[in-house]
């Protein structure tokens, strides 16, 4: 113990880890009211590790070749290294996974208000962070070199070529050739392996430091730093370690049970992890019969092909995604939590889900199979986009008019709210 003791000291003298842990652990105060909602940060962190561990071994087996990149992952991965078909399978069922609770994680900021003041700046951070991962994703995509990654490689790459004048120029410069070759796929792992994760680090650690910074939200949205007590301890808060850091053991040991029921048993995941596709080597003359990308892109996928033109397209596409940056000056309730916002939010938040998980089945369907009657699925696209987008657009009038509850000053429900 004595050493143990010296050792401490020894360390705090030169780098503050006592400090470091009591600041963001043991006396960082969490709201004592945190729902299962609030399990999905910790479960996209833990996800994101395995995604980083799993990937650096894949890397080392990997070969980042128009002629070896397919026979590396399906021969040399998957069949001749010991266990290697077992890091595949935690990589590839990760990378849904991690999208699953961070879409969650994203959800319970919307329902909560998390984005509003003074957590601006945390919602702005983790929606960079987000776009990183959607990079992440599709570089990931790109790297098995199976037929379905080179043709979603060929149809997101020939993007930027809507763009007038510049857009062909763009295009070849993304890909490094004029056509899809060694140079692009060689770019592809350097992104994926190196720079974005680099980045992804970065924007998690920004993203922690400042949320501990202004304090976590809660489900009423009420600021617990406000009541405190002769201390400067909050009324309402309770140390982050050991309370939730072992209340969430729970919650992750059934996550991991789901989890490694996928890695062992479904790891394609009936088509949607791992497409049947992409059992077979890249082709360039031979086109697949749906071209279409891994489930979690095809909310936006979808919203690309619903406007006719491709520029226009691509417009559309890029601000789904950019208007999340926004959010915190749209939202003009004077209130952050669902609970006590009004009945207009309420029905807004509703039509935002209902119009992104239709998207989502949209972008995974043919174009030429309609899901409803007499309505094609390139008309119901452009339906449920216009009503993502009015989400956004009608949120600084209706969040003004409609009426609200006034939250209380303290919080009135346990933890196990």
């Amino acid at each position: 113990m004595r050493f143990t003791h010296k050792l401490r000291q020894w360390i705090d003298a030169r780098f503050p880890a006592t400090k470091t842990y009591e600041k963001h652990l043991s006396k960082y105060y969490a709201p004592k009211n945190l729902n299962f909602w609030y399990l999905f940060g910790v479960l996209s962190m833990l996800v994101l590790f395995n995604q980083l561990i799993t990937g650096i071994w894949l890397s080392m087996m990997y070969t980042p070749s128009i002629e070896g990149a397919f026979a590396s992952v399906e021969g040399n991965i998957m069949r001749d290294v010991s266990a290697g078909w077992l890091i595949r399978n935690l990589h590839a069922v990760g990378a849904s996974a991690l999208f699953v609770v961070i879409y969650l994680h994203m959800f319970r900021g919307l329902l909560y208000g998390s984005y509003k003041k003074p957590r601006e700046l945390v919602w702005l951070v983790g929606t960079g962070l987000y776009v990183c991962l959607m990079a992440e994703g599709f570089f990931g995509y790109v790297l098995p070199w199976g037929n379905m990654s080179y043709w979603g490689a060929q149809v997101i790459l020939n993007l930027p070529a809507a763009i007038p004048h510049f857009g062909d120029l763009i295009a070849t410069w993304i890909r490094g050739d004029f056509v899809l070759s060694g140079i692009t796929l060689n770019r592809m792992f350097a992104l994926h392996v190196i720079a974005i994760p680099l980045f992804l680090v970065f924007f998690v650690f920004i993203h922690l430091v400042s949320l501990h910074h202004v304090g976590s939200n809660n489900p009423e949205g009420i600021e617990i730093r406000k009541q405190i007590d002769k201390n400067g301890i909050p009324l309402d808060g309770i140390p982050l370690h050991p309370y939730y850091t072992t209340h969430n053991l729970v919650g992750i040991v059934v996550f991991l049970i789901i989890f490694f029921s996928f890695v062992f048993f479904y790891p394609d995941g009936g088509g949607y992890i791992l497409e049947p596709a992409n059992y077979e080597p890249a082709n360039p003359l031979k086109t697949p019969s749906h071209i279409e990308p891994v489930w979690y892109f095809t909310p936006f996928y979808a919203i690309l092909l619903a406007i006719p033109s491709k520029l226009g397209g691509v417009i559309a596409l890029i601000s789904s995604v950019a208007i999340f940056f926004a959010l915190p000056w749209l939202d003009k309730s004077p209130v952050k939590s669902m609970r006590y916002k009004g009945i207009l939010s309420k029905i807004w938040l509703a039509i935002f889900v209902i119009s992104i998980l239709a998207l989502g089945v949209i972008g995974a369907t043919q174009l030429d199979h309609a899901l409803l009657p007499y309505l094609s699925n390139q008309r119901l696209a452009q339906v449920m986009t216009f009503f993502y987008f009015l989400y956004f657009l009608l949120m600084p009038f209706y969040t003004a008019i409609e009426d609200f509850k006034v939250p209380p000053n303290r919080v009135t429900r346990g933890h196990r709210s």
